[in-house]
């Protein structure tokens, strides 16, 4: 899936966010990719051997409490537009992505996304791994693979893509991230285009430095249920 690309061609999305800003194309130096996917490899190989004494009791966890996968897997679109499935662990019940129509009505969210503080679809265990994110571990394994970074533009649904304002658009000219600027400031932001503000002056501000000083600030976060 991550083959394809949710406009096309790199051609195609090139031309589609020179719209969004003037002079831009999507792409960093090679020096920049390099670099920051070196960092990428060596941090997401050695997170995930950490985590693998924790991964026994965490399926045991999900398991016990409600029937279904110990992995969820979501289609997103990353970088250039390309499509992947971006995973983590279930934090919500099997028919979860089936009754999210009928509760669009109670979005707290301004803008193309959805949130809902008390979401009804979470499960008891399932509130605990997110309150310190422990749910979104398995995606240093889409960090490994390339699909993502450790830091970066928040991952966006394909049908949050669909309904992109131009200016949006510039989001996807990096890889997503686990974490960024949005997850350390505006997590509990309840407006889409500040959430979008965050992720372009990331973009925009990019150094090793702000991705050593953003992981950092993760940490306390979620250790603080943040």
């Amino acid at each position: 899936m991550s083959s394809q690309n949710f406009y096309g061609s790199d051609e195609e999305f090139a031309a589609f966010i020179r719209e969004a800003c003037t002079g831009c194309t999507g792409r960093r130096p090679v020096l920049y990719r390099v670099t920051k996917r070196l960092f990428d490899l060596v941090a997401s190989l050695g997170g995930l051997l950490l985590i693998l004494p924790l991964l026994p009791f965490i399926v045991m966890l999900i398991k016990l409490e409600t029937p279904g996968p110990i992995f969820f897997k979501q289609l997103r679109v990353g970088y250039r537009g390309r499509m992947f499935h971006c995973y983590k662990f279930r934090s919500m019940t099997v028919d979860a992505e089936g009754r999210l129509a009928e509760l669009r009505a109670q979005n707290e969210l301004e803008g193309h996304a959805f949130k809902m503080s008390d979401d009804p679809r979470i499960t008891p265990i399932g509130r605990a791994i997110r309150r310190w994110s422990i749910d979104e571990l398995p995606q240093l394994w889409n960090v490994l693979r390339g699909d993502m970074s450790l830091v970066g533009p928040r991952p966006p649904l394909v049908s949050e893509v669909s309904d992109y304002d131009l200016w949006h658009r510039r989001r996807l000219s990096m890889k997503p991230g686990i974490t960024g600027l949005w997850q350390v400031r505006s997590r509990s932001e309840t407006v889409f285009d500040k959430w979008v503000e965050d992720d372009l002056e990331y973009i925009d501000r990019w150094s090793l430095w702000l991705d050593l000083q953003i992981m950092l600030r993760t940490i306390p976060a979620a250790l603080d249920g943040r």
